[in-house]
């Protein structure tokens, strides 16, 4: 099972989200806390001056000497028209009755204006320590807000792996299945609810995956007894034709064709079975495949292909031994030697086995850019083909398996190279000679 990325966890993305809705609940209610607060604050202090306002009235009817309020949070002044105001500010003197707000000497107030008669009253509040209240109060909201989102992050986390945990232990479990081990039980365990549901669903996935395949199975079984036993009887009489010498030129050459083409017909029979049993092979893995020697034979076995305007060069600069089946990387070098006979009309083949690599460069009609890319697909045919268009899809399956890679070059009219390297994911074993 491939791991995954704590940012990419299911678990994560629950937790992420608690903490998230948790910081969005705690900024709204702080916000409106601190709106609240805010408001709360300045209507205390416009009512303490209004307050303040009053009672300096009423002890000025009483006794017009009485002096206004003058405290560290309050501070008043009386101001009569046609009189000296020396002792107070001349902004002060300015203002219309009602509410203000102003700094003096870099001191914010709050301030209220109001008229008696013919006089004007004017009361300030210091907000220093109103606004240090408030800085302390949004501190504690900012802490709590953070407390807050912590703790949610935490339940999320907790609950994320409550929830998750049954996805997890489903994506085990069905990491763990193969089709063929009929005891394992996906669903068991899990409760009737939607991961139950899916574990089912798995679970009659597998279920008709391991019917799907004891059909292939006995598929295959009876397609290896029908087919081989005919071809094996086809080419044993035409060996027997082979060495009969009451035969013409003629007659033997027809009996060649016939023994060759038995004999790639036996040869992709064993190819699409081992590619069908993938691992439940009947015949073991050559470790110490010869790749010269399988791809000489491939030359050999396809000569006959060869116009009579071309020439072969077959060079063995290396002696590759792979961990393959001889008949797989037959069928491979079968087919791109095969294409670069037949589709050379004059010129050259050039064909060079060397430690990491086969190589096959023809002078022939070449692919189009176009096609290039398109090659490897099943039945795709180029238009200079005359083939089925299963041979490279065939390759391409057989280099998938063994982690190999193919690459083609081709130029319309100048040829094709085609270059099988051996870069396999098996342990490649190579000796010098």
């Amino acid at each position: 099972m491939l791991p995954i990325s704590l940012p990419n966890s299911l678990r994560f993305k629950l937790a992420a989200t608690f903490a998230g809705f948790g910081a969005l609940v705690s900024l709204l209610l702080s916000m409106g806390l601190s709106f609240a607060a805010h408001n709360l604050g300045e209507r205390i202090m416009d009512e303490t001056l209004h307050a303040e306002i009053e009672d300096y009235i009423s002890r000025r009817s009483r006794n017009p000497n009485s002096l206004p309020p003058a405290t560290i949070s309050v501070r008043g002044y009386v101001h009569i028209p046609g009189r000296a105001a020396e002792d107070i500010p001349a902004i002060l003197v300015s203002l219309d009755p009602g509410k203000h707000q102003l700094t003096l000497d870099g001191i914010p107030y709050r301030v209220a204006v109001a008229d008696s008669g013919s006089e004007r009253y004017v009361m300030l509040f210091n907000e220093v320590r109103q606004r240090r209240r408030e800085e302390q109060f949004l501190f504690y909201l900012a802490v709590g807000a953070l407390t807050m989102i912590l703790i949610s992050a935490g339940i999320g986390w907790w609950l994320a792996g409550r929830v998750v945990a049954p996805v997890a232990e489903l994506a085990r479990r069905v990491g763990k299945a193969k089709p063929e081990d009929e005891t394992l039980d996906v669903q068991q365990g899990f409760p009737p609810d939607e991961i139950g549901k899916l574990a089912r669903v798995f679970s009659g996935y597998l279920q008709r995956m391991r019917a799907f395949i004891e059909r292939e199975r006995a598929f295959t079984a009876d397609v290896s007894h029908e087919l081989r036993t005919p071809l094996a009887i086809v080419q044993g009489a035409v060996e027997l034709l082979e060495g009969d010498s009451r035969l013409d030129n003629r007659q033997q050459e027809r009996i060649a064709r016939i023994g060759r083409a038995t004999r790639q017909m036996i040869d992709l029979t064993a190819a699409l079975l081992l590619m069908a049993r993938e691992g439940n092979l009947d015949e073991p893995v050559e470790l110490n495949c010869d790749v010269g020697e399988v791809v000489r034979e491939a030359v050999e076995m396809h000569r006959y292909l060869v116009n009579p305007k071309t020439t072969v060069e077959f060079d063995r600069r290396g002696h590759p031994r792979i961990a393959a089946e001889r008949t797989l990387l037959s069928i491979v070098a079968a087919n791109l030697i095969r294409n670069a006979f037949a589709y050379t009309e004059s010129g050259k083949v050039s064909i060079v086995v060397e430690d990491d690599c086969l190589t096959v460069a023809d002078t022939g009609l070449g692919i189009h850019e176009e096609e290039i890319g398109k090659v490897f697909q099943r039945h795709f045919k180029g238009s200079s083909s005359t083939g089925a268009g299963i041979g490279l899809s065939l390759v391409k399956r057989i280099c998938d398996r063994y982690g190999w890679e193919t690459v083609i070059e081709s130029n319309v009219g100048h040829g094709t190279t085609a270059q099988l390297f051996f870069v396999s994911r098996h342990r490649t074993l190579r000796s010098s000679s």
